[in-house]
């Protein structure tokens, strides 16, 4: 399929990593025939000076942006029908990606069983995870060292079924043929831990219900 219209290389491109190159060669080679190497090269870049603006700690940037990039990449050859879209896809948008998107995206993620695939992201993501949520999914036994806060893109959106906000405001794009709900939560930022276990039951009883709607047919863009 042709990445006519996709993002475009610069002339001059360069790479501030090694790894990055690498990075770019590997995606080129797994997604052939689908993008070119100027679009995985541009969609690379993107990703890594995306989570650099935001990234205390620069030892992490690169391993994460394996994953952004890799994942924003799954997420457009999904929307553009290149890749197969097996499962409902959803999305959870949130301001920062550090709390209440993380914990619905990690329980969805549990308690469908691989039945749904799940995304999530922020409009102002903050360099870290919030620590008490982190705390609070562990107590239930869900593992959060492969997370971390994610901008949130157009083509993220375009692959999704569902989009579920929570007081990100008007930063998620709108497309045709989605469902989109808001879920009014409380932001646990700052919150102590007992006022973050109650926002994870909530989100927890909205994820069973959401489970319990979706049907095959959702996953159909």
């Amino acid at each position: 399929m042709s990445d006519a219209g996709a993002h475009r290389a610069l002339p001059g491109l360069t790479f501030p990593e090694e790894h990055l190159k690498r990075l770019a060669r590997d995606l080129t080679v797994k997604f052939a025939g689908v993008f070119g190497a100027e679009t995985i090269e541009r969609y690379v870049l993107e990703s890594y000076v995306s989570l650099l603006r935001t990234s205390k700690v620069k030892a992490y940037v690169v391993t994460n942006t394996i994953r952004f990039a890799t994942d924003r990449l799954t997420a457009l050859a999904q929307a553009k029908g290149a890749i197969e879209h097996p499962v409902p896809e959803v999305l959870f948008v949130c301001e920062q990606n550090a709390g209440r998107s993380q914990m619905a995206a990690v329980l969805t993620n549990a308690l469908s069983g691989g039945a749904v695939h799940v995304r999530s992201a922020g409009s102002a993501p903050p360099p870290e995870l919030n620590p008490q949520v982190v705390a609070v999914m562990a107590e239930i036994g869900l593992d959060f060292s492969e997370a971390f806060p994610k901008p949130l893109t157009d083509d993220v959106v375009q692959a999704a079924d569902v989009v579920i906000t929570m007081g990100c405001g008007d930063a998620c794009p709108i497309y045709p043929g989605k469902q989109y709900q808001d879920w009014a939560l409380t932001d646990p930022a700052d919150l102590p831990l007992d006022e973050v276990r109650v926002i994870s039951d909530q989100i927890k009883d909205r994820v069973e219900h959401l489970l319990e709607t979706l049907s095959p047919k959702d996953k159909q863009a």
